[in-house]
């Protein structure tokens, strides 16, 4: 039982076998999966997956990297609209990427707030991205408030300050293949010092597949990887890392009865 919290299997990179990959994953044991719509390409592919397989939810949002092509009047309320489909569960991914140049920072923030704010609106849970921004994505949760909603610090890179100040703002914190990387030191020391129940684990699939596959396609059976090397970081057999991230990943997900802290 196994939840992958972060795919994007409606990705061209599964054009030509997207039925045989979702197969491997039920095998796998991966039993929910939150596939992840960043813009106007990947939100109705991401909601066609949702309304398609039962184990599959959607969330949607405005990628930083893109932030210059969102047009506030027209993509701000069909985001918004589609909060309120039965299958959409949280608002992302959103955040901050530095590593790209396509976005200028100032344009890249005006959007993030302006998701935060959405999904405040909407009582959803934010799936963050941040890359070489740990700085500026606390500072606008921060003022933005985001600790009313909280959600998941997507792909989770950096060390143990970053983590606990987005932990103190209630949110989870996603790992995926980077975690089984040989060189992840420090980011192995974070999931071992993480609260059990801001726990999750995730593919991002097709990217960042974990080692002993590193530089190929990614799938949401690989998740199994992650959740061994998260299990042997914490000193847990896969039955319990399994069982316990599947059941914060409906909590943060509002899956569960019951309600998220």
């Amino acid at each position: 039982m196994l939840f992958d919290t972060h795919a994007h299997l409606d990705s061209r990179k599964f054009a030509h076998d997207r039925e045989e990959v979702i197969a491997r994953a039920l095998e796998a044991g991966v039993t929910r999966i939150v596939n992840v719509g960043f813009d106007r390409e990947t939100i109705p592919t991401t909601l066609e997956l949702a309304e398609r397989y039962d184990f599959i939810w959607a969330a949607v949002g405005w990628h930083p990297v893109d932030a210059v092509d969102f047009r506030p009047d027209e993509d701000l309320p069909w985001i918004e609209s589609l909060l309120k489909h039965p299958r959409v569960v949280a608002v992302g991914e959103v955040g901050l990427d530095y590593h790209w140049d396509k976005s200028p920072k100032e344009t890249q923030f005006a959007v993030f707030r302006e998701m935060i704010r959405l999904a405040k609106r909407a009582r959803k849970p934010l799936v963050i991205h941040n890359r070489n921004a740990h700085e500026d994505i606390v500072r606008i949760l921060r003022e933005e408030g985001a600790s009313e909603i909280g959600g998941v610090m997507h792909c989770f890179s950096g060390g143990w300050d970053y983590a606990k100040a987005c932990l103190d703002m209630n949110f989870y914190l996603g790992f995926g293949g980077p975690v089984t990387f040989r060189n992840a030191g420090e980011l192995r020391e974070v999931a071992a010092k993480a609260p059990e129940d801001r726990l999750l684990v995730e593919t991002d699939a097709p990217y960042l597949a974990p080692h002993p596959h590193r530089g190929k396609r990614n799938e949401p059976a690989m998740v199994r990887l992650v959740a061994e090397k998260a299990a042997e970081i914490r000193g847990l057999d896969l039955e319990e890392i399994a069982s316990l991230t599947t059941r914060n990943g409906l909590v943060c997900f509002g899956l569960d009865e019951r309600k998220r802290s």
